[in-house]
């Protein structure tokens, strides 16, 4: 069975596993690269890596309409159920819970986590998700750090990495993440958003294929890759 990643512009991804939509880090109302509108989004779990505004800005009005449940630390989780949403669960760096879909583990991120009204956002964190006998490494906001590699020993079938610069890993960093996490394939997110990030993707896809045994795949905000 065929796992569908969608990039949604900027963070934020869409995973369909067998009738289940996860959406990842849902920023579309503000992105300018944004490939559907907030109103558009249509969730049965969300996951939150951390509170900035461009990762957590329409989470709340989607969980809302489509009564998705939260999936964040507990500080985020926490932030959801004082703004009226209750249907969260909390975990935290390195612990793992199984759902209905698959398994979600929390992973370490060098990053912030401040939500946008100023609250507290906790630690900030990456996602190892298991799906379907596969396994796939979102990074969020990151920087490089040495115990991606542990995270490689899992055996990973995709990476979802930020090479955007400035405020994660930039292209020599993420080429380097590649190396250390050894996916069987990779796709890049956070970069071209704004001037600040902007990045020649395609340069690094060359780059990542001709220096590492990754499978580089490039998309448009709107464009699928199906993982089988």
């Amino acid at each position: 069975m065929s796992i569908k990643v969608t990039w949604l512009g900027h963070a934020t991804m869409m995973i369909d596993v067998h009738k289940t939509r996860l959406l990842i880090d849902p920023y579309l109302a503000d992105n300018p690269k944004a490939a559907i509108r907030p109103e558009e989004a249509q969730a049965d779990y969300i996951l939150i890596s951390h509170g900035h505004s461009d990762h957590i800005a329409d989470a709340l009005a989607i969980a809302q309409r489509t009564g998705a449940m939260v999936i964040s630390n507990f500080e985020i989780a926490n932030w959801f159920n004082a703004h009226g949403h209750e249907n969260t669960h909390a975990q935290h760096l390195g612990g793992g819970f199984n759902y209905p879909f698959g398994r979600v583990k929390l992973t370490l991120a060098l990053h912030g986590s401040g939500l946008p009204d100023g609250s507290y956002g906790g630690n900030p964190c990456g996602f190892l998700l298991y799906l379907e006998g596969k396994k796939i490494y979102h990074a969020a906001d990151t920087g490089l750090f040495g115990d991606m590699r542990l995270i490689g020993e899992e055996g990973i079938d995709l990476a979802i990495l930020p090479i955007g610069d400035n405020y994660t890993m930039g292209p020599d960093d993420a080429l380097r993440a590649v190396r250390l996490i050894e996916p069987r394939v990779v796709i890049p997110i956070h970069y071209n958003t704004w001037d600040l990030i902007a990045q020649d993707v395609r340069a690094w896809q060359r780059r990542v294929e001709s220096e590492t045994q990754a499978r580089c795949v490039v998309l448009d905000p709107g464009q699928s890759y199906e993982l089988s």
